[in-house]
């Protein structure tokens, strides 16, 4: 799946190269903001326990789906990382994690608050270790407040934050988006959070302590809507696929699919009502007006819509100079001619699992993000972390496995190993 986009791509440097992340996170919000970085070329060591790995991700496999012994729900926040499993509850472990943070400039961690400084691996004694570490501590509600000890999931946080409250149709209850946004949206300004630290430490050699709150991202991305409910005093309805903000800016039903659309400018408003046939509706040309007005709007736009085909309605978004494109899903996605020339639907060859795709959203005209290989299996690179980051050698690395401070992956786990194929070298990054 080479090709000379990749090959531009690949011949560039990267943002990121040369800082190294120690990662002990867990599920999606700690290795999503890993992921992130090292797509832009952080060397990122991700630790697991030895066996299942991340048994609360790895295991999640759509209707109990692995192809290829694949976990669908991990690989989608993993890429580009190097993955250890050792065991944190033997003193050993402690001592391994402590060497490599002394290597690393940033160490992740997403365990119940209180937890690593009880190991010995906390903020405070990391600062031992090494000075200027930043350290990103990624909870569901931070590390201290009264509500800090509690587990959050996505769907948890996506209700405690009131984001599932507002939306969805005004007759039904609220709503959870099906994609894990509290996940991903808190895990990429997590990665945002680190990249100012960074900056920072560059600029005066401190390092710091980060504290993140998943419900805190949440409510800080709810656009208009707290502002709005503390000036009125009241909540913010649902109002399904309108937008009553931005009018109109919707998601409609055709004769043959969904379409969205919007027309938020005069004249962008004016060619939608011409093409409707509803010129009556230009007395709310002036943007004011449609917000007072926005429910009469609506209704004309989905009356006209339902009654045309989606090729009808693009087409008249054409002539007429309104947004509207089809609501796609993700087959089209995969075959978009416009995705597919960004790289944005990056198809490669992974060295282990083969043939692979990805979305990629970071489009650096000097240095681009890009993938080289996605999620591996547990333990799969602790050669190569022992034996060429740390220095080890071949005995002493044998003597962890003996101890079993170190392991590899269960065999009798389909998603926590390779694929059934392999053949004991295949993707393996260190060999003697």
């Amino acid at each position: 799946m080479w090709n000379a986009a990749m090959e531009e791509i690949f011949s560039k440097g990267e943002a990121l190269k040369g800082i190294r992340i120690l990662d002990i996170t867990r599920i999606i919000l700690g290795p999503w903001a890993s992921t992130l970085l090292a797509e832009l070329g952080a060397e990122v060591v991700h630790v697991e326990i030895p066996g299942a790995g991340d048994l609360l991700i790895r295991a999640v496999g759509p209707q109990g789906q692995f192809p290829r012994n694949i976990s669908p729900g991990m690989m989608c926040a993993s890429a580009n990382k190097y993955y250890m499993a050792l065991d944190m509850h033997k003193p050993e472990g402690i001592e391994l994690i402590k060497k490599l943070a002394a290597s690393s400039d940033i160490v992740m961690e997403n365990f119940k608050p209180g937890t690593f400084d009880k190991w010995g691996i906390g903020y405070r004694q990391m600062k031992e270790i090494r000075p200027d570490i930043i350290y990103l501590s990624m909870q569901g509600f931070g590390n201290w407040g009264s509500l800090s000890a509690r587990p959050s999931y996505d769907a948890y946080a996506q209700g405690i934050s009131g984001l599932a409250e507002i939306t969805g149709f005004p007759d039904a209850m609220g709503v959870k988006s099906s994609a894990w946004i509290g996940d991903f949206l808190s895990g990429t300004v997590a990665a945002y959070y680190t990249l100012a630290a960074l900056y920072h430490r560059k600029k005066t050699g401190v390092g710091q302590f980060i504290d993140l709150s998943q419900a805190e991202v949440l409510l800080r991305c709810m656009d208009w809507t707290w502002l709005y409910g503390y000036l009125k005093g009241k909540k913010r309805e649902r109002f399904g696929n309108w937008d009553m903000a931005v009018v109109p800016s919707c998601i409609v039903r055709s004769r043959d699919g969904f379409v969205a659309l919007g027309a938020f400018s005069e004249p962008e408003f004016e060619g939608l009502c011409r093409s409707m046939g509803r010129e009556e509706l230009l007395e709310l040309k002036v943007i004011e007006k449609r917000l007072t007005e926005a429910e009469r709007i609506y209704h004309a736009i989905d009356a006209w819509a339902a009654g045309r085909s989606a090729s009808d309605i693009l087409e008249a978004g054409e002539r007429h100079g309104f947004s509207v494109a089809r609501v796609m899903n993700v087959e089209a996605i995969h075959q978009s001619a416009h995705f597919n020339e960004r790289q944005t639907v990056w198809k490669f060859d992974d060295p282990l699992w083969g043939d692979l795709c990805y979305p990629m959203a970071l489009h650096l005209e000097d240095t681009p993000g890009r993938i080289r290989w996605s999620m591996r299996p547990v333990g799969f690179d602790n050669e190569y972390v022992l034996r060429k980051l740390l220095g080890y050698s071949q005995q002493e690395v044998q003597a962890l496995y003996d101890e079993q401070v170190i392991g590899r992956w269960n065999p009798q786990m389909v998603f926590a190993g390779p694929p059934p194929e392999w053949d004991g070298q295949q993707g393996l990054l260190f060999k003697e």
